[in-house]
Parts: structure tokens; sequence; C-alpha cells
């Protein structure tokens, strides 16, 4: 018996990419869910209504409850998130197909995804495998919506892993990359700010310090030559901003 699958995306002027995303997953969906923040001035609303898409658009409320609010829309057992900016390879529905075509054993998987940063593909640095807990059975599924970036589903139930991929054209340009990882730094300074952290004279250095380390060495971003080191370099330094973020948090309280 086939269960059926909703594809749930959330989305905010991704008229650039949205169509690319819808293409990939014809043939693959029983429906298509899309959450349009109303903030949105561009026409991807409608681009996706002319896809057949279920366009619904509503106020931002958050990453995670964003994602909680597009499981209430979606209307079958099984839901699959994808950005607009990410599109599913050939292998990766296939195998979605046929996992639904039998009877699932997990109630979660995770997605592999192949990122690419101003056309490259990444190998290194924490960008590969960086795999993705997208494809939920909808009845278990719900956000942690006190968590404002990075968000996960917290599943009841046993989780697995698929062999297909994601493509996620992740960075095109040099300005786009500073204003998403500048909006996750402040995000990170709420989060932190709201689990009771403060900033200490020592997060300053450590942490960037530790977060290079890591992606750098440990992860392989030297395997991506020069822009595996500026992109390391660079979340090192998101780190520092993020920590200063939450020093501002503090002084405003």
């Amino acid at each position: 018996m086939m269960h059926g699958l909703s594809v749930a995306i959330i989305a905010r002027d991704e008229a650039r990419h949205i169509e690319g995303c819808l293409a990939s997953l014809l043939g693959l969906a029983d429906e298509v869910v899309v959450l349009v923040d109303a903030r949105t001035r561009d026409t991807t609303a409608s681009l996706c209504a002319a896809y057949g898409a279920r366009v619904f658009i509503e106020p931002w409320r958050g990453f995670p409850a964003q994602r909680n609010r597009a499981l209430d829309l979606c209307r079958y057992p099984w839901v699959l998130f994808i950005d607009a900016d990410e599109r599913v390879e050939p292998d990766l529905a296939a195998e979605i197909r046929a996992l639904l075509s039998a009877t699932p054993l997990a109630v979660g998987y995770w997605i592999p995804r192949h990122n690419r940063f101003f056309g490259q593909t990444l190998r290194g640095g924490g960008w590969y495998p960086d795999c993705q807990l997208r494809l939920l059975r909808r009845d278990v599924a719900r956000y942690d919506e006190a968590r404002l970036v990075h968000e996960f589903a917290d599943l009841h139930g046993e989780l697995a892993t698929l062999r297909g991929h994601f493509t996620h054209e992740n960075i095109e340009t040099l300005g786009e990359f500073w204003a998403k990882q500048t909006s996750y730094a402040l995000a990170q300074a709420r989060t932190l700010a709201s689990e009771g952290r403060r900033t200490r004279l020592r997060n300053f250095f450590g942490a960037p310090a530790r977060e290079f380390v890591r992606r750098y060495i440990q992860l392989g971003g030297w395997r991506d030559g020069a822009l595996g080191l500026f992109l390391c370099g660079a979340l090192a330094w998101f780190e520092l901003v993020a920590y200063a973020f939450l020093l501002h948090i503090q002084a405003k309280k």
C-alpha cells in the first residue's frame, strides 16, 4: 500500500529558487504545501500556485513554529520538508517512493545533502553528508519552538538514514552568505539568552578557535581548498559575532 506524502516548503522571497525545487518534486508528492511568509514581496506565492501547490500566506512565527504550522496544514501521513533552495535528486525520489510503497519501519528519516557554495560542491567542513531529519511521520513529529535556529523535529520512535540526496544551492553570493550568517548568529544569541547563558571574555577567543579547529581540521574543511579555508574562518568569526549579540542582549536587560 502506498502511504501518502505531503511535501512542505517554508518560503520568503524565493522566486529565484522555488521553480527548480518544485520541478524536482514532480511525480513524488501527493500534495505540496507552501507556507509563505507574509513579508514576501516577490512572486513566490503565484509561482507555487501555478505548480498546483496549496499556498498559505501567513505571518512569520519563527522557524520551528512555522514548521509545526506546516505539519498542521499537511493532509497525508508522511511529510517531506524541503527548502526552496534544495532539490530532490532522482535517486532520493525513487528511494522515497519505494519506501512509502512498503511499510516504513522508522518514524523519521535522515537525508544527506550535497551542499553547494559559490557553485562548488563541498566535501568537508561539516557540509557533507550534512544529514537532515526531513522525512517524518506526521502524527509523531513536533518541533521545539524554543530553538530559534537549526531546528529539528522531536520524534518518538525509530529513525533511519536514506541513501539518496538533496542538492542544496546553499550560497551563491558573498552578500547572501554574510546576511545569512549574521541572521543565524543573532538567532543563536537569542537561544543562548533564553537558556540563561551569559557572555564571558573567554567566549570571544575560545568559541571561534574551537569552531575553526572543528570545521577545518576535525571535519576536513581543508579538503575544499581556498573556499574551505574561507568558510571555516568565516564561521569561526560568526561565533564571535553571536557572543557579541548575546552581550548586547544582556546589556539591554
